[in-house]
């Protein structure tokens, strides 16, 4: 068993991938284009052709589509294989025999691996260095893969306190085996369901509306993101105010950030030569 296998065995990791494939069974045209709206937005770029991107934690690959739609040369890497296998298959339905995109197994911690990468215009780790088990060794290894005035794009969960602590344990439950998952699953996806109703009738809007909306926020699914925050783990968290200082004692300067209910994004520029 792999290094990977063993950490899904002993619950010490949340299986992505998997969790992608079963999206790739809904992504359809219109949720690609969101997801490309969303790299326009926070980028502030109409295009990335000719630039090179570096997709850290590809997941589903549903970014690294978007950058290469959007004329980026995209490297992709994921510690799971499940999610390799995702992104390989994105890759074979939209640019089969591609050269522009290469796809690799490798993990954010592996500094050997790491170093053969070169340097990116653009590096981009939407939620996944806090799933790495090492967040703040990750988020150090990243600063060297982005190029001289290159943009990098991260998104880490938030320290919200009590509740982060308290989700951990919910997510450890999850990961402990078949029985800690079903009781997860049953507590708490009904649960965010009502909840969803309650705040749609208080709003007096359609049900409908939300998820609509979901689909608008990088074109993700709102029942694949919740199987992702109950399952995801490991799972570490942080303030913004400390992963803007902890970029910015190297020269890396804050240019775009927004606040999101558990997630915080950053874009900084890297210093230049």
């Amino acid at each position: 068993m792999n290094e990977w296998g063993s950490e899904i065995a002993n619950g010490r990791r949340f299986e992505f991938g998997r969790n992608w494939n079963a999206f790739l069974s809904i992504l359809d045209e219109s949720r690609i284009r969101e997801a490309e709206n969303s790299l326009r937005k926070m980028l502030g770029l109409e295009s990335m052709t000719g630039l090179t991107f570096l997709d850290v934690g590809c997941g589903s690959g549903l970014f690294s589509l978007a950058a290469r739609r959007l004329g980026a040369i995209v490297h992709s890497f994921d510690f799971d294989p499940d999610s390799v296998a995702c992104t390989r298959s994105l890759k074979q339905t939209f640019f089969r025999h591609d050269d522009h995109w290469r796809i690799d197994e490798g993990s954010a911690l592996d500094t050997a691996y790491l170093a053969g990468l070169g340097k990116s215009d653009i590096v981009y780790s939407w939620g996944v260095l806090h799933h790495t088990g090492q967040m703040w060794a990750a988020l150090e290894n990243v600063k060297s893969l982005v190029a001289d005035d290159g943009i990098l794009f991260i998104a880490i969960y938030d320290d919200q306190g009590w509740k982060s602590r308290a989700w951990w344990k919910v997510k450890r439950i999850y990961n402990g085996g078949t029985a800690g998952k079903l009781l997860v699953i049953t507590v708490f996806v009904p649960a965010f369901v009502v909840k969803g109703l309650l705040f749609d009738l208080l709003k007096l809007r359609s049900p409908f509306a939300r998820y609509r909306e979901k689909m608008q926020q990088r074109g993700m699914s709102m029942y694949y993101d919740w199987i992702d925050w109950l399952g995801g783990f490991p799972f570490e968290f942080a303030k913004d105010e400390e992963v803007v200082r902890f970029f910015s004692r190297d020269g890396f300067r804050l240019v775009k950030s927004n606040k999101l209910r558990k997630m915080n994004e950053f874009v900084f520029k890297a210093p230049a030569s």
